[in-house]
């Protein structure tokens, strides 16, 4: 049996470059079935846009990268966004300078983030639904706003603190422990006090990366048996769970809960490129052990942004949370580092640096 030929991603951006006064943007060429591939983008360019009255210019800085692309591109309207059809530019939040505002409320030469969409220039009415905040940390790259300091950790702090309600001496199991908000929890228990911190990750540089963040023991899902490491690392059970997969290892974590355990469940990437949606049959196990699954929605806690920034920025500065971001160099190369995503082969945030940083503004 043959095994499919390995995406064409050089031949797709070959010749193509964003230049400064083209407005360049990927948008749906197809719907995609399993994977993203080459097929299913398709590069446009315009003249650039001028704002019109209440609207801004936006110059794109960085672009984030997150699964739940692939269910845009299918034409899901997940988490309240638009439906996309074929030919409509591809959903996505980002870093951007505004370089022209004709908005009472915003200013020409301010950093912010928010809802771009997958293109290098675009004018905003900078409305409640594409949610732009400013960037105020101006003593820390503004990559960061695709990051720890951006949706992402937003998705991190409100869903390990805000839905799990960590404790002191919590035994803690993080799956996902390499991606954008599994490295970031990793960091958050020890910051809490947990007292053991297991990370399931793929791969020997993963899961050398995930102890380097502060794992105690790393799980290697791909050679390894994650209900056998299980029982060795976590011999009285998991206190905690943050499950950023799904599938067969949330179902390996149900089986190992602790007294009064709490699930988390934040992605479910495992499934995202299934046929058939994975079935969880343990689920009574939560009774036996009192436990407590739980999900969230991150755009439900948009209203402690600031709060959660401030402490999320002062952890940087202190050395104590250390931000881990994969950035691909060129907007040509969006579609594979979408990619990447579902092939698990990045470390950290996914993002993409359409543009170098501008000159920081100082202060903070």
């Amino acid at each position: 049996m043959s095994t499919p030929a390995s995406p064409d991603w050089a031949s797709l951006s070959a010749g193509l470059r964003a230049r400064d006064g083209v407005a360049c943007q990927w948008r749906v060429a197809a719907a995609p079935v399993g994977n993203v591939r080459p097929t299913d983008f398709a590069w446009h360019e315009e003249p650039m846009p001028s704002p019109g009255e209440g609207e801004v210019l936006l110059e794109t800085l960085y672009l984030g990268l997150a699964p739940v692309m692939r269910m845009y591109m299918q034409g899901t309207g997940a988490g309240g966004a638009r439906k996309l059809s074929v030919g409509d530019v591809i959903h996505g939040r980002g870093v951007a300078r505004i370089l022209e505002s004709r908005h009472p409320d915003w200013s020409a030469g301010e950093i912010v983030q928010g809802q771009i969409g997958w293109r290098t220039y675009a004018t905003s009415a900078m409305t409640a639904q594409e949610k732009f905040f400013r960037v105020t940390n101006h003593d820390l790259p503004y990559a960061l706003a695709c990051g720890v300091l951006g949706m992402p950790g937003l998705s991190a702090h409100a869903g390990y603190f805000a839905c799990g309600q960590p404790r002191p001496g919590d035994v803690t199991v993080v799956s996902g422990a390499a991606g954008g908000v599994g490295s970031m929890v990793v960091q958050m228990a020890r910051i809490a006090g947990a007292s053991k911190v297991i990370g399931i990750a793929g791969g020997p540089e993963k899961s050398r990366a995930v102890k380097e963040l502060g794992c105690d023991e790393a799980i290697d899902y791909k050679s390894e048996s994650v209900p056998e490491r299980l029982a060795e690392t976590c011999p009285g059970g998991i206190d905690y769970y943050f499950d950023n997969v799904g599938g067969e290892t949330l179902s390996a974590c149900l089986d190992r809960l602790a007294m009064g355990a709490r699930i988390v469940l934040c992605g479910s990437i495992s499934g995202y490129t299934r046929t058939t949606p994975f079935g969880i049959t343990n689920y009574a196990r939560l009774r036996s052990v009192e436990g407590r699954m739980s999900g969230f929605f991150v755009y439900n806690h948009v209203g402690r942004w600031d709060e959660v920034m401030t402490e999320m920025a002062g952890w940087i500065r202190a050395g104590k949370l250390k931000p881990v971001q994969d950035i691909a160099l060129g907007f040509e190369r969006m579609p594979e580092a979408l990619s990447r995503l579902y092939e698990g082969k990045n470390i950290g945030v996914q993002c993409c640096r359409v543009r170098p940083e501008p000159r920081h503004q100082g202060g903070s």
